[in-house]
């Protein structure tokens, strides 16, 4: 903490932010000290309160939430392409209701939603009622939510922080009609028939022996198709390691899979994008 402060050139921070906590860190991270750690520091007023950024599914959020009380705040994604998973609407709530402020990111999906949309999606917003910009539309429908304590946008000149700031002003929790909400909803529902692979992440293929994490590969390539951001998806995929070299068609996860999907075929077509190979 010490080193961190240094770095800071602080004397104490408001708060401290565990990143990256998921099903697989959280058991890593209790068997550390670090929260021991954060207290001392809480308790030598160094630190205000401690909080975690999240990225997995409302189950294993709930178990953190369970294993540790002393929780402030909470940050995950969160855009209305995110109402379902990682930890999605239900993980705000279950955030919410155990005290925590909930930071959300990526409330346009790094830009993904602002983007030239697909023509079915474009036509869903040129008839939209009251006329918006996309941005305008993606950020009011997260603020909308009375859980969500503040959001951290995607904004990338000092013209779109004004102009956001100036929106926040005007954005109301539970301030959307129900008009408003249908739009949003019938612009989900076009981005997602833009899905290539009919992947549920239900993870009934998972684990895979050759450790090759089978339904975050495919999330990624769906993402790329259904935004048109093959950059993206490339680098996501680099920055979280994955590697299909080591697929042997082994064809375990095809035969658990309860949609059937011909999933070493999928792979293949996957790898060729996302790592750039003509395989």
């Amino acid at each position: 903490m010490e080193d961190l402060l240094k770095w800071l050139r602080a004397d104490s921070i408001d708060f401290l932010l565990l990143g990256g906590l998921n099903r697989d860190t959280w058991p890593d991270l209790q068997g550390t000290d670090v929260l021991r750690r954060a207290e001392a520091a809480m308790a030598s007023k160094k630190i205000g309160d401690i909080g975690f950024f999240f990225h997995d599914q409302y189950q294993f959020l709930r178990d953190i939430l369970e294993a540790y009380d002393n929780w402030a705040l909470a940050q995950f994604q969160y855009s209305f392409m995110d109402v379902d998973h990682h930890p999605g609407f239900g993980g705000l709530q279950l955030a919410a209701a155990n005290g925590l402020g909930v930071v959300v990111s990526r409330p346009l999906l790094g830009g993904r939603l602002t983007k030239e949309p697909p023509d079915s999606v474009a036509a869903i917003w040129a008839d939209a009622k009251p006329q918006r910009p996309p941005a305008e539309w993606g950020l009011r429908w997260v603020w909308n939510h009375p859980e969500v304590a503040t959001v951290v946008g995607d904004m990338t000149t000092p013209e779109q922080v004004k102009a956001n700031a100036a929106l926040a002003d005007t954005a109301l929790a539970d301030g959307f009609t129900v008009p408003e909400e249908l739009v949003i909803s019938r612009v989900r529902d076009a981005y997602r028939a833009l899905k290539p692979i009919p992947c549920t992440a239900c993870r009934g293929c998972m684990p895979c022996h050759q450790d090759i994490d089978v339904p975050r590969i495919f999330e990624i390539y769906n993402d790329a198709a259904m935004y048109g951001d093959t950059e993206t998806a490339r680098s996501i995929y680099r920055l979280e390691k994955h590697d299909l070299a080591g697929c042997n068609d082994c064809g375990t996860c095809a035969n658990a899979c309860g949609k059937r999907i011909p999933i070493a075929d999928w792979l293949k077509k996957t790898r060729a994008l996302l790592a750039d190979e003509d395989k």
